[in-house]
């Protein structure tokens, strides 16, 4: 990856790219639930909140570490820090948590393929509530088709990376982004004619303060930070192809609003249909793969609706898993000199190994725990807990405590051609509000 060559070959690529990397089955599985469970509209106010107090200043500032230094995420941290190469392992901590997330990710994103065939085929059509249950159990419990999936997405999404940066991340985000959207809107469209849809959407954006605990708005700062791909290498690594003439606060801004439009949209989607068919809102992690099965066979062209939202579900898991892999790759191919072809394909098969594990956790593997939970719900832990939030509050000492003010206003400025009004008020969030809530985050983790 040459430098002549690198990077995105416009600022809509570079945001279509990098909100690709933010959205996921974050955004349309785990949202809508923490939502149903947390008072809609209170949890929802309170999120867009947190991602504009905090989630936008992190964004900027990982994009000023990888478009500053024009680096995968250890190089970045190298070059930032000459004097203190002890920095340098923050860029490690972001591949070992990039690494580890993708293993269990992979695992849900290979889920998504399984719904597609079988909405598509009409093997959840007519189901029961209980049989399609049953049906969940049974397929995450096999031993062999959980695990065929997760390789069939980790190939599809290594023959992505391949491709490169250009030809590969930046086309197929152009085209997966758009489509990501179409296929939403049209979900709504459904979703808003059915019966009782209103008292879905009065539930979403009507907020009832009285059902949002402490735990909640805890809830809500630290999806604001997850559901960015915050400390995790992503927004470095991506900040690093984003054009020199670009505003980095415009393009953050862009990516946490299509981040969250797209959360919204999902509970446009999920809210009116759930309450028009009587199920719960509060349905937690299964609300997506047990609840809506039951909900589009309530309705008249269920399946054909099913077949739909399981596809946006899947676009959704490439796009993350794209920016996933890119992490390692980028540190291979330039820290190590692999060509991008054999670094797609051993870090495919690297995280393939250790996500095997994950897959076969909810099977044959159930009873074997690491400090009380399966090895899927170690690395979710580990990673949502521990991984990303240290990793983003070590770089925020870093670059609000380390690293020269002028250079970083000099980044943000794009050296002095915009005129930065905001400037010191993001500093302050970088040095002071930020550093605490990630604080916050990882002492409530421990805690919890």
């Amino acid at each position: 990856m040459a430098n002549e060559t690198r990077g995105f070959t416009s600022n809509i690529g570079a945001i279509l790219a990098a909100a690709g990397g933010a959205v996921g089955l974050g955004n349309i599985w785990r949202y809508p639930y923490m939502l149903g469970q947390n008072g809609g509209g209170a949890f929802l106010l309170v999120n867009m909140f947190f991602v504009l107090m905090i989630g936008i200043p992190l964004m900027m500032s990982e994009f000023v570490i990888g478009r500053r230094t024009q680096s995968n995420v250890v190089g970045a941290y190298r070059k930032m820090s000459p004097d203190h190469k002890g920095w340098t392992v923050l860029g490690y901590f972001g591949i070992i948590a990039a690494v580890l997330i993708y293993a269990f990710y992979s695992v849900v994103a290979g889920w998504t393929l399984n719904y597609i065939v079988m909405a598509s085929t009409g093997h959840l059509s007519g189901l029961e509530p209980a049989e399609v249950s049953e049906a969940f159990s049974a397929f995450t419990s096999h031993s062999f088709w959980p695990v065929l999936c997760q390789l069939l997405f980790l190939a599809l999404t290594a023959l992505v990376i391949t491709f490169g940066v250009q030809k590969g991340i930046e086309k197929v985000s152009k085209i997966l982004m758009p489509v990501l959207f179409i296929l939403l809107l049209l979900m709504c469209v459904r979703s808003l004619t059915l019966p009782a849809a209103s008292e879905g959407l009065s539930f979403l954006f009507r907020p009832d303060f009285s059902k949002l605990t402490g735990q909640g708005v805890l809830g809500a700062l630290g999806q604001s930070f997850f559901s960015l791909s915050l400390g995790m290498g992503a927004m470095v690594t991506y900040g690093s192809y984003i054009r020199k003439e670009d505003s980095l606060f415009k393009t953050s801004l862009w990516i946490s609003i299509c981040d969250l439009m797209v959360a919204i949209l999902a509970g446009v989607v999920i809210f009116p249909a759930v309450f028009s068919f009587g199920m719960d809102p509060a349905g937690g992690p299964q609300l997506v793969y047990v609840v809506l099965p039951n909900v589009f066979n309530s309705m008249p062209m269920g399946g054909v609706f099913a077949a739909i939202f399981f596809l946006l579900l899947g676009i959704a898991a490439l796009t993350s898993t794209i920016s996933l892999q890119e992490i390692v790759v980028a540190f291979t191919v330039e820290e190590l000199h692999w060509s991008r072809r054999k670094s797609s394909i051993i870090s495919m098969l690297v995280v393939f190994f250790i996500g095997v594990f994950c897959a076969l956790s909810f099977g044959v593997l159930k009873d074997a725990t690491i400090f009380g939970h399966t090895v899927f719900e170690f690395f979710d832990m580990i990673t949502a807990s521990y991984l990303m939030p240290i990793g983003a509050l070590a770089m925020t000492i870093f670059l609000g405590w380390f690293f020269p003010k002028v250079e970083i206003k000099d980044e943000i400025t794009n050296g002095g051609t915009l005129k930065g009004k905001l400037f010191e008020l993001y500093y302050f969030i970088l040095r002071y509000v930020a550093p605490l809530a990630l604080l916050v985050i990882l002492i409530s983790g421990i805690v919890g």
